[in-house]
């Protein structure tokens, strides 16, 4: 595979328990920990960044796929979780998956048969899999493990 394409919500972190635009800015960092307002812990989960590393020592493409209704805040926390550098294109907003594939499709000029994408809801896995993307189901964040199988 050469593009490797990933959700945010409890796939690449955990928003305190729910999707980041349910979180409640401004975030701050306290006591080493990335907090919204009301306390929620945001957080990576644990093989996050090893992957991120592992993707571009191999010259893969990374790519952000996020149907959020806050894109702002999930860009602010790609940024402060300090992650951001490691995607190459990032499509975030509120739409189908296939649009972001389409876009994604598009920008690199690639076939979706070199995609691999990674998400933690089933309707997002079944839809993007019908256009021929490799497409893994995910359940209590990414995992090294995961990823490997597709390089």
């Amino acid at each position: 595979m050469r593009i490797f394409v990933f959700d945010l919500d409890f796939t690449i972190w955990d928003a305190g328990g729910t999707w980041c635009d349910a979180t409640s800015p401004p975030y701050k960092w306290e006591n080493g920990k990335l907090l919204d307002q009301k306390g929620g812990w945001i957080r990576l989960y644990e093989e996050v960044v090893e992957i991120l590393d592992v993707l571009k020592s191999q010259n893969k493409f990374i790519v952000a796929a996020s149907r959020t209704y806050r894109p702002i805040w999930a860009q602010e926390l790609l940024q402060l979780l300090d992650i951001d550098k490691y995607f190459d294109l990032k499509e975030i907003y509120p739409s189908s998956k296939i649009h972001h594939f389409n876009q994604i499709e598009n920008h690199f000029k690639m076939l979706f048969s070199e995609m691999v994408f990674f998400d933690d809801e089933y309707r997002n896995v079944r839809e993007v899999s019908a256009l021929g993307v490799n497409s893994v189901l995910v359940s209590k964040g990414i995992t090294l493990s995961m990823v490997k199988e597709y390089l």
